[in-house]
Order: C-alpha cells, then structure tokens, then sequence
C-alpha cells in the first residue's frame, strides 16, 4: 500500500539511478537544446525531470552520425550484432526494477503491468539476438525454362539509417521495437520518444553508453519539437520511418515523408464477440481485464463489446460485476489495475466522451464519472445502448471505458465488429469451428484472437492493422523484413 505521505524523493530513489534526462546523441549527453520541459509523475503531478527539447543543429548531428555510424554497422557480422545487443540486454535485466518504477512513475502505468513491460523488454532483445543471427534470404525455384541449370539465391541487406517515433504508452517496450530489429538488421536510427514519457528511453540510452558496444551515433535517442521532428521525418538520409502513435499524426507524417519505406502501427477501438455456448464467467473476467488494464491505454484494448443475445443478460450482470471489482488509484500500488490518464486534457476528454453518449441515449451500466482530477483517474466506465454516431464507439478512447452491446447472430457480430475505420485486432469467445473459421476468413484486422481479448501480444508475432490502423508489421523478424532489401544473385 502506498502512503499518502510518500514523497516524489522517494518515488525518485527507486529509479534515480537510471535517470538520465538529457539526449543522447551521436555516443554523447547533450545537457541542453531548443527549450525546455518538464515530466511529470502521472499519478501525484510532481515533476520528475527536465528534458530538452533538441535544436535544429542537434537532430542534424543525430542525423549525419547516424549515416556515418552506418558505415560501420553494415559490415559488421550477424554475431557481432547480436553480441552488442546482449551487451546491453543484460544490463537491463540487472536494473529490471528500476526502469519498471521509471515507468509506472512517468507513464502513470499500474507497476504490475510496468514490471511485465520490462519483462517483455527482455523477451524482446532476445528475440532479437536470435534473428540478427538466423535473418536470411532465400534459394529461389530457377531450374527450369530459360533457368535450367541456374542456381538463384537473395541476401537481405540493411537499408539505412531508420526514422523512430515511439508512444507514451509502452515508452521502453515499443521503442525496443525499433531499436531492436534495427541493430539485428545492421541498421542504424535514431528514435524520437513520446513527451509524456521520455525518460525510459533516454534511460535506455544510458545502457547503450555504458556497454560502447556500437560504433557512436547507431543509436541517437532525443526530444523534438515539430519542426526538428519533421526534418528527421524529411530528410532523405533517413531510409525509412517507423512510427507509432495516434492515427492523426502518423498519416500526416506518411504524407510527408517523400520516397522512403514507412511503417505504421497506429490506433483502434478493437473488438471482442462473445459467442453463445461459451464459459461467461471466465470470458467477463478476461474482457473486464482487456478493457480496463491501464486505464484502457493500450491501442488493442477492448473497447466494443458485441455478446450474442442468448447469453447478453448473464453476461452483462457478470462483465458489470467485474469492472466493479477492478481498482483504481495510485499504480505503485500492487492492487490496483486502472491508474491515471496520461494528462489531464485527456482525462476531460474522455469524460466530455462519455457525457456525449450519454445525454444521446447511452446507458452507463457502471463508472460514468471522474475520480479525481488532481490525480487525473476516471472510474472503469461500461456503456450500453451506444451506436456509431458516438465517440465511445466510433473512435478510439484510449481511456478506461468500454461498449456493450447484444448481437442477433454471430455474423451479426461480425459486420459490427467491421463496422469501424480502425482494423487492429479482435477478440473471438466461441466453442464453434466453424465460427472460428468465419471470424478468420471475414473479419477486417490485423489479427484474431481466439477465446481471449484482442490485447494479446506476444512480441515475435506479427503485429499491426488495416485502415486507419496503420501499414506495415512489427514483430521482430517482420520489422527486419521492412528494414531490409533482398538483392538476387543468379549463376
């Protein structure tokens, strides 16, 4: 249990000895640039540090030691670069708790969830060591024809210097994301992370010093305003972007980004179906989970609800228990499961959200309110009675609220489920195969998940979306994929 007089000295001292709140750029700390900022602990509002905001000249120098830091990678071998990883790899999981308590202050995330993040952090580098030595091209079928007698084969080679641009959300998982595939590939980059959380980053940029297991300026880690954001987006030496963010920004940045290779992992308001026959009481627990987990902060979060209307009744009583159940408050604290919103105009955003739905006929099975805007928490919110001229339905929340709705049929289901700009992921509760099969074949995501919420990740799986969703896959040897280019030899 946290104290109410525990002060941000001692929620500093967990992680102080990772902090490095100055930006990293070309094998050095840069103490100063264009302007200044504060990050805050999400939950108390306490400043934890200053950053900076780079100059014009500073994202220039990231840029250029990046080119020439490419040089270098690209002729490195597979188990070179794989070494360097371990390198700093194990210096992660050395200072594991840190960086989860880094991450539960400055993303506000509940620190069950923020250890699991760093968890994943490590799954991810490993992975990662795994490719960088087994990522190869392919024998390609020749013998025959004009090719008889030829012998075909494609080598992938790294393309370049990658343009990063990381989330508030998983600040340290999903900017691995980048970082990890890129070095594996023999790529070099340089990430831009989220304002709001920063300091996992730019921690993790203190590992890559410590080890010096990579040629100075393979990985530059610093904040921008928008025009030396855009510049990095811009500029030719870059060969490729990969972003993740909301949908907005990412599609005006592909707009932008003139010739070079994008990828886009982007936002939804993902789906799960309860089909009829299903064990309810175990589905509402998972879904109740799924949808609140973070404060419902998470971009595959289950945000409509669509349940068979055989079963809706039981279903709702136990979903609406459920939620019930789940505690909100400070994310230090083991219990609790639902911390704050990232800032507090996101935290009116979802309340005007809500309101709007439901002075438009919407029915709130539970929550509905704010909690405390000083520490910027809104209850765990279940609506009813909700259509698609709604936000809470049509766009993505990216808040701890949920729909619930009842469904004729299972292809019902499904045509409400794709009733909808985004196409991420979506959750499928059913024991028929033949359902399973229709879901598959029929339904617009990226991905489906059986009898669980569409908030299932494992890191080396393909992941990313359709529509507004985005373009491109992560996954660590999918990401290699798109941050390579296969040459053929034939003879």
């Amino acid at each position: 249990m946290i104290s109410e007089a525990t002060t941000k000295q001692d929620f500093m001292s967990a992680f102080e000895k990772v902090l490095r709140p100055s930006n990293y750029i070309n094998g050095s700390w840069v103490s100063e640039g264009k302007s200044q900022f504060e990050v805050k602990d999400k939950f108390t509002q306490a400043p934890i540090a200053e950053a900076f905001n780079a100059t014009e000249a500073q994202m220039e120098e990231a840029i250029a030691s990046s080119v020439t830091a490419f040089e270098e990678l690209k002729t490195w071998s597979a188990g070179k670069r794989a070494d360097a990883l371990q390198s700093i790899r194990d210096l992660l999981a050395e200072r594991s708790e840190a960086f989860s308590q880094l991450i539960a202050a400055e993303a506000g995330k509940p620190i069950g969830y923020a250890r699991a993040e760093i968890s994943r952090c490590l799954n991810t580098l490993d992975v990662a060591i795994s490719e960088a030595i087994r990522f190869s091209g392919e024998i390609v079928p020749m013998d025959y024809s004009t090719g008889q007698v030829k012998t075909a084969i494609t080598k992938r080679f790294p393309i370049g210097p990658i343009a990063c641009i990381s989330p508030f959300n998983f600040p340290l998982n999903l900017a691995l994301h980048k970082i990890a595939p890129a070095i594996a590939a023999g790529c070099t980059l340089v990430l831009k992370p989220a304002p709001q959380s920063p300091l996992s980053a730019l921690a993790f940029a203190g590992l890559v010093d410590e080890a010096q297991c990579l040629p100075a300026g393979a990985i530059s880690v610093l904040m921008a305003d928008i025009p030396e954001a855009e510049k990095l987006v811009r500029d030719d030496r870059m060969k490729m972007l990969s972003f993740t963010g909301s949908p907005s920004i990412g599609w005006h940045l592909k707009n932008i980004v003139g010739k070079k290779k994008v990828a886009l992992e982007l936002g939804g308001n993902a789906a799960v179906i309860i089909d009829e026959g299903v064990e309810l009481e175990s589905a509402a627990k998972t879904v109740a989970n799924g949808a609140f987990l973070y404060a419902g902060q998470i971009c595959i979060s289950t945000q409509r609800i669509y349940v068979h209307t055989s079963v809706y009744n039981k279903f709702e009583s136990l979903l609406t228990e459920a939620v019930k159940q789940i505690n909100t408050g400070d994310p230090r604290d083991e219990k609790n499961t639902v911390g704050p919103l990232i800032a507090p105009i996101h935290l009116k955003r979802v309340s005007d959200w809500v309101e709007e739905a439901r002075s438009a006929g919407a029915k709130v099975l539970t929550g509905g309110k704010v909690l405390s805007e000083q520490n910027v928490t809104y209850a765990p919110t279940l609506l009813s009675h909700t259509n698609n001229s709604m936000k809470v339905c049509s766009e993505e929340v990216f808040g701890p609220v949920a729909i619930l709705e009842r469904v004729d049929s299972f292809e019902d289901a499904i045509e409400r489920t794709n009733d909808s700009v985004f196409g991420l992921q979506a959750g499928v509760f059913t024991n028929r195969l033949d359902h399973m099969k229709l879901a598959f074949e029929t339904l617009e995501v990226g991905g489906v998940i059986m009898n669980n919420v569409p908030g299932f990740r494992i890191d080396n799986m393909p992941y990313g979306g359709i529509k507004d969703s985005g373009l491109g896959r992560e996954g660590i040897r999918y990401a290699m994929e798109e941050m390579t280019e296969p040459r053929l030899l034939v003879y």
